[in-house]
């Protein structure tokens, strides 16, 4: 009987914890604000806002760092006022996430308003995201890409792709209804597979056009209606570089805004050590190529501006750190170098 006891007080005493846990409350605050609209509309009155002026986030400059300021919501209003917005703006905003301490995070795009009098007014700047992603801390990066990419699918989910009437977004932005069709949308990500591709020595990058000039990546690709990710693996590089996957690990995934919302799925991929010559598609790729573990790790190194040659050429950079991209180079550089278990 005393084990029974003990047994239901230790499942008692973790679920307790597990509710009352940071992270479990959290959640279900911001599951509360998505779901009940007088909860969110009481929520935007004491939360924070993070600026969008045509899916372009605000940024300032303090010294060498770029900061993504949040304003409250009384500050919001007191320099709207001066564009005669007191009330509009903050329909317009999306919920993208809250602190430890419950206070909500918004997200609003000014797009109506003059950018350049918004820019004077706080001191600072409305900056590409793609620049914006690599400049900021990556907390930061993490938050502006996910708000981008509601406030984009608000813009482009205006209308009901059914009745042809105007969609409703509830006041936190999780959904749009159409009353006229009855239909309830949700936002949507993409799911693409980015894959690394190696054949026990070397690895295989590539360039697409519009890469900047000198960075290669790992060959990435969406997935197709049907397809899993193993598929889509095997697929795509049989596609873009005609060879063919022997075996494959997940490694890790990563939201991605371009060029909407997509989740970037990261695998390591082996192709057959008999079949490694390269046959590529001149329509996906402007360039792929296998390479060795030294030429990796200097290319690791190596920044954008720094690899530009006398000649005009550009010596081979990966992208940065904040990009899964890298991550999968590193993981691959590490397993070269780590003594066999």
């Amino acid at each position: 009987m005393a084990a029974i006891y003990q047994a239901v007080h230790r499942r008692a005493s973790s679920l307790f914890c597990r509710l009352h846990s940071t992270y479990v409350r959290k959640m279900r605050y911001l599951n509360e604000l998505k779901e009940d609209d007088s909860l969110c509309r009481q929520a935007q009155t004491s939360g924070t806002f993070y600026l969008f002026h045509n899916l372009f986030p605000f940024l300032q400059k303090v010294g060498n760092k770029y900061l993504v300021p949040q304003l409250s919501a009384a500050e919001m209003k007191t320099i709207l006022e001066k564009f005669k917005e007191t009330e509009q703006w903050i329909e317009k905003s999306v919920l993208i996430g809250c602190s430890d301490e419950h206070v909500p995070h918004f997200a609003v795009d000014l797009g109506a308003l003059e950018k350049s009098v918004i820019e004077s007014e706080l001191k600072g700047a409305f900056t590409d995201l793609q620049k914006a992603l690599f400049i900021v801390d990556e907390k930061d990066s993490s938050v502006l890409a996910s708000a981008q990419s509601l406030l984009r699918w608000h813009d482009s989910h205006q209308y009901c792709s059914k009745s042809g009437q105007p969609t409703q977004k509830n006041v936190a932005g999780s959904k749009r209804v159409c009353h006229a069709s009855g239909i309830t949308y949700y936002p949507q990500t993409s799911p693409v597979v980015i894959t690394l591709v190696s054949d026990g020595s070397r690895c295989l990058l590539s360039r697409q056009p519009s890469f900047p000039p000198g960075m290669f990546s790992a060959l990435s690709g969406f997935c197709d209606v049907g397809e899993n990710v193993e598929e889509t693996v095997r697929r795509e590089v049989a596609e873009e570089v005609g060879l063919e996957v022997e075996s494959l690990r997940y490694s890790a995934s990563q939201h991605w805004p371009f060029p909407s919302s997509c989740l970037m799925i990261a695998c390591h991929a082996l192709v057959r050590a008999q079949q490694t010559e390269i046959s590529m598609n001149s329509q996906e790729l402007e360039a792929a190529r296998w390479f060795g573990l030294e030429e990796v790790v200097e290319g690791l190194k190596r920044e954008p501006r720094s690899s530009k040659q006398d000649n005009g050429s550009y010596l081979p950079w990966f992208p940065p750190k904040q990009a899964i991209a890298h991550q999968l180079i590193c993981e691959w550089v590490e397993q070269q170098t780590s003594p066999p278990a």
